[in-house]
């Protein structure tokens, strides 16, 4: 059963725990490898359709300070249609295994999205999500990434408290993107690094008006 939840167009609608059961149902999960509890459900309608996004992640053990401890995520984008919920796209991450001091992998649902960031009628998807070191965010990773028309844009970085170990390396097709697109993906990284979630070379946005793809 697909229970229909009117939203405005192009505007996202985070949907509750209720509606998300509903939604993702037990089939639904098993057939799209959804195997995670699901920690944010947005639903969003644009001219190519209703769509539904779902950010899961798993739960692998308590911190001190009763924090919850993620080593896996799984993003997963289905579109409403006529012959039910069909898988679009979805993303895979999970703590590196090389980096014993890398504790936790989370989406940043405080900064997600999904707006149309260029008027063009279609809705563009903006996931965020880092991880934490030994000093927390200040050595973790995070990784940012635009879906324009089904086609994924990535914006991978290093924090550090060291100046040169902060590493961000950039896809190229990120400067194809229509101007509106990138100016907003820069004011986030501005955001992110203002409230004290991201460390980036001091001179990055120089760089990055450079159309550089590798900055540290």
């Amino acid at each position: 059963m697909i229970v229909f939840i009117v939203c405005q167009l192009h505007a996202q609608t985070i949907l509750s725990a209720t509606e998300t059961t509903a939604i993702f149902t037990d089939s639904i999960k098993a057939k799209n490898g959804i195997k995670f509890p699901i920690r944010r459900t947005y639903s969003y309608s644009d001219k190519t359709g209703k769509y539904y996004l779902a950010l899961s992640e798993s739960i692998d053990s308590i911190a001190a300070g009763n924090d919850t401890l993620h080593y896996t995520i799984k993003g997963t984008c289905l579109q409403e249609t006529r012959e039910g919920l069909v898988k679009k796209w979805e993303l895979n991450d999970h703590k590196r295994p090389d980096k014993d001091e890398e504790s936790s992998i989370w989406f940043w649902t405080k900064f997600c999205e999904v707006k149309d960031l260029d008027g063009d009628g279609i809705a563009e998807p903006l996931i965020i999500y880092g991880s934490a070191g030994l000093n927390g965010t200040d050595d973790g990773r995070i990784k940012i990434l635009l879906y324009y028309k089904g086609q994924k844009t990535a914006i991978r970085h290093q924090n550090s408290v060291m100046d040169g170990a902060r590493i961000t390396d950039i896809d190229a097709s990120f400067y194809t993107l229509p101007l509106p697109i990138q100016q907003h993906i820069r004011k986030l990284i501005k955001t992110i690094t203002d409230k004290g979630f991201a460390i980036f070379a001091t001179d990055y946005e120089v760089k990055m008006n450079r159309k550089a793809v590798h900055i540290e």
